[in-house]
């Protein structure tokens, strides 16, 4: 069948039906060599670093829920950005979001800027200025996060897909808050669409992951050379991991928007906070553009309270909120990113941003609407000191 709908083709990835037993779920392949049948002859698979029919399952349904020609998988979020960059040459410029995660900034700032590849961190929510930027010659790439994290300012990514065009410059767009359910980057003139799957494609905390997805297989080709050349692939059992975790995608996220909604309506009101930054609000500066590019408002909501003391409150006093880093998951977690997933940036830097000693991030889950928001009103007012 054509056409068919994301819920659909979510629920039925990976599923096969295998004709030797007929098994729904997708194998677990745990091999590292396959046997060729005689001399010129193979299976299509010959060593796992190369190819491994349980990761290729993964390949092949992230490469439909993006609507792109390859998919890719590697043994992380950050493994897949690794070999984005090999795209880049020395003395290559990239025009990047300047409030993005701190392992990304790591990895340009401290890891290939000693290449000779230069990242110029810009407002990428601001279309006018990625437009002056794009004059620069020397700029090869744009790489986009959407929202941004954890500022959670919104790109947009059509506008900024059709200036990237225009100038020939490859247009990455790390797709990991949102994911396919409700942002088809490539449908906007996006070249590359990249996810930490370690976050809402698994959404249950429990492995690793990156993918890429590319909008043709000429790029998709480039692409796999690296991840061959270097061995950065995801292994067999995490790769069903993901499987797994795609297959109820449209279910959670679809709660963890809608939790998300009602978390940061609760926070906008609430004395203590001064400030909440969640695109779903009407107040928020990127509200519509995201609510025309995007089927919702995602599950990350970040807040700034009113006074940094109570951060190690809150920290301490949550109940069914967890403090920890990552997002993405069934259960609902609290992060402090001035410390954990931003602590890499330069704390001017940092500050000037927002990502401030009072910005607290919040990945929601699945749970009750009320009892998060209960446990968030708990621990800003009678938490432990």
């Amino acid at each position: 069948m054509k056409n068919l709908n994301i819920d659909t083709i979510l629920a039925q990835a990976g599923s096969r039906r295998d004709p030797h037993t007929g098994a729904i779920s997708t194998p677990i392949h745990q091999c590292a060599t396959f046997r060729h049948p005689a001399l010129g002859e193979s299976t299509g698979f010959d060593y796992s670093r190369t190819a491994n029919p349980t990761r290729q399952a993964l390949e092949t349904a992230m490469a439909e829920l993006e609507g792109g020609a390859r998919g890719l998988a590697f043994s992380s979020g950050m493994a897949a950005v690794d070999n984005v960059i090999r795209l880049l040459a020395p003395k290559d410029k990239v025009l990047i979001t300047e409030d993005l995660y701190g392992g990304t900034y790591r990895i340009f700032r401290k890891v290939y800027a000693q290449y000779g590849i230069e990242a110029v961190y810009i407002d990428t929510s601001d279309t006018a200025a990625v437009e002056t930027a794009l004059e620069d010659a020397a700029v090869k790439m744009l790489f986009v996060e959407v929202p941004t994290n954890p500022m959670l300012r919104v790109a947009d990514i059509k506008a900024l897909g059709e200036l990237a065009n225009k100038k020939g410059v490859i247009y990455v767009v790390d797709n990991t808050f949102l994911s396919p359910c409700s942002l088809r980057p490539l449908e906007l003139g996006a070249d590359i669409v990249l996810h930490s799957a370690t976050k809402y494609l698994g959404g249950h905390n429990d492995v690793v992951a990156g993918v890429l997805v590319t909008k043709t297989q000429e790029l998709g080709e480039r692409l796999f050379f690296f991840q061959n050349s270097v061995g950065s692939i995801l292994a067999p059992n995490d790769a069903w991991l993901v499987l797994r975790g795609l297959k109820t995608l449209h279910l959670r996220i679809e709660k963890q928007s809608e939790n998300a909604q009602k978390i940061a309506e609760f926070l906008n009101t609430h004395p203590k906070v001064k400030k909440v930054f969640y695109p779903g609000l009407k107040s928020h500066k990127g509200h519509d553009v995201q609510a025309k590019q995007a089927k919702c408002f995602g599950g990350m909501v970040s807040f700034e309270i009113d006074v940094p003391a109570l951060v190690p409150q809150i920290l301490k006093s949550v109940k069914v909120f967890h403090f920890a880093e990552s997002l993405g998951g069934t259960e609902s977690l609290v992060t402090f990113p001035a410390v954990q997933t931003h602590a890499d940036i330069e704390p001017e830097i940092r500050e000037r941003l927002g990502v401030t000693d009072r910005l607290l991030r919040l990945s929601i889950g699945v749970e009750h609407a009320d009892d998060l928001i209960e446990d968030l009103r708990n621990a800003i007012e009678n938490g432990e000191v």
